[in-house]
């Protein structure tokens, strides 16, 4: 994975992957206040970049598509622009996009340097006040032109909502193709919005929930290859895999600890029982966090390491469940009806996702690390799986439709309102979302 490198403008041609440069940082005078309810789309025109090869076009159209699945912005259609930009340096006619009621505009170039690097340059402009709110150039590989694209999303996203975007970021899923009765599952990897999709696994093995490493380009993940479930590292850059252990007994649900040092797991017995271990990752020594007659499972971590949400069936049916990172102080959390699965804290953390069964569908929802506050994102007939996004805005899952032949990967904001569906070749299970990238 590349290196991103900030700088300043004077030495913008000293940059050896890709490189930022800001200026005149300002605060929008039209904000977006994403703790709302319901947030009305602030409309803003994307110019096309001038460029002499239509790169420019392509990545203005990457910036609108992302803007505009956030749900928190309305790209205006190019039909309606009334002003042509020819120089992205020159402050455009505000009076011509108040007309559209564009609240912001958008321009840039995109050149190619002697060294054969992508040079790419935009604006952001508030029409009403008239000023510019910021401006940044990158230097970068011609590969990587989506990637500009993501992070000047990304810079829109945080100007407007004074919080980080999670545009310039990856999903690792299970893709699965062919028939029901013998599906291939291959671990897959891609940019949020579907592109630049690879696969990381042969197919050959049954491959379940990925998980990315906090800090370095490293998920784990499970395979069936040796005829029961292990937990496997993978190093994404090199493609280096390694066993973490063997365990008697099966082993599920694995997630990194939030410095990425450890693996937090459940270990299931002979006697039908399944209790939750953590393993360091350098001495390989493991630790067991919980003892009961029960199914322990699922795992996760709050962000600054000290606690663990968990499912357990210990009280009769499975609920979520709190403890310390040491395993101490257990108590439950949830209390409405159905079961709940797959509790995930949120990168915030103020929030932790879950899935619920209940009332004959499935459900997606949040509540606050107490317990309280419980509320259901979106509901079907079968959808589980929740991953959250790194600013913690957007929680990304699987469903399964009544009748379809497979699963399918959604997103939906915080709010519930903005469902969106994530493009996949095929069908897609167990999705897991990056942080942002560096």
């Amino acid at each position: 994975m590349q290196k991103f490198l900030k700088a300043t403008m004077v030495i913008a041609s000293l940059a050896l992957g890709l490189m930022v440069t800001v200026t005149l940082p300002a605060r929008a005078l039209v904000e977006i206040d994403i703790n709302r309810g319901v947030v009305e789309p602030v409309p803003v025109a994307i110019t096309d970049f001038l460029s002499g090869d239509g790169k420019g076009a392509e990545i203005a159209g990457v910036v609108a598509a992302d803007l505009r699945r956030s749900g928190l912005f309305a790209p205006i259609d190019k039909a309606a622009f009334i002003e042509k930009i020819s120089n992205p340096d020159v402050a455009p006619r505000f009076e011509d996009w108040r007309v559209i009621n564009a609240q912001a505009v958008v321009t840039g170039r995109v050149t190619q340097e002697p060294d054969g690097r992508l040079r790419t340059e935009f604006r952001l402009w508030d029409t009403f006040a008239g000023v510019q709110l910021v401006g940044e150039q990158f230097f970068a590989a011609p590969r990587d032109w989506r990637r500009i694209a993501h992070i000047i999303a990304d810079t829109i996203y945080e100007q407007f909502t004074g919080e980080k975007g999670y545009f310039d970021s990856r999903i690792v899923y299970v893709e699965e193709s062919g028939p029901r009765d013998n599906r291939v599952k291959r671990l897959a990897i891609m940019d949020q919005d579907g592109a630049n999709h690879r696969y990381l696994s042969d197919g050959r093995s049954i491959v379940m929930t990925p998980r990315f490493s906090p800090q370095r380009q490293e998920i784990t993940y499970m395979s069936y290859e040796s005829g029961e479930p292990q937990v496997y590292l993978l190093q994404l850059e090199t493609g280096q895999r390694e066993l973490v252990g063997n365990f008697p007994g099966m082993t599920f649900a694995p997630r990194f600890s939030p410095n990425g040092d450890k693996v937090i797991m459940s270990l299931l017995r002979n006697d039908g029982n399944s209790n939750i271990f953590t393993m360091d990752l350098r001495t390989r020594n493991t630790a067991r966090l919980t003892d009961t007659n029960a199914i322990d499972t699922s795992p996760s971590y709050s962000p600054d390491g000290s606690q663990v949400v968990f499912t357990s069936d210990r009280g009769g049916r499975a609920q979520i469940y709190l403890m310390g990172a040491d395993g101490s102080n257990q108590r439950r959390i949830s209390f409405g009806d159905g079961t709940y699965s797959t509790p995930v804290w949120s990168p915030r953390g103020d929030l932790i996702a879950f899935t619920k069964q209940s009332g004959g569908e499935f459900q997606i929802g949040v509540m606050r690390t107490d317990g309280s506050g419980e509320r259901i994102l979106s509901a079907g007939y079968l959808q589980e799986g929740p991953t959250w996004s790194p600013n913690g805005r957007v929680i990304m899952f699987f469903r399964q439709d009544a009748g379809a032949q497979g699963p399918k990967l959604y997103s939906i904001d915080l709010t519930g309102r903005n469902e969106q569906p994530v493009p996949t070749p095929h069908y897609g299970s167990d999705p897991a979302w990056s942080p942002l990238l560096k």
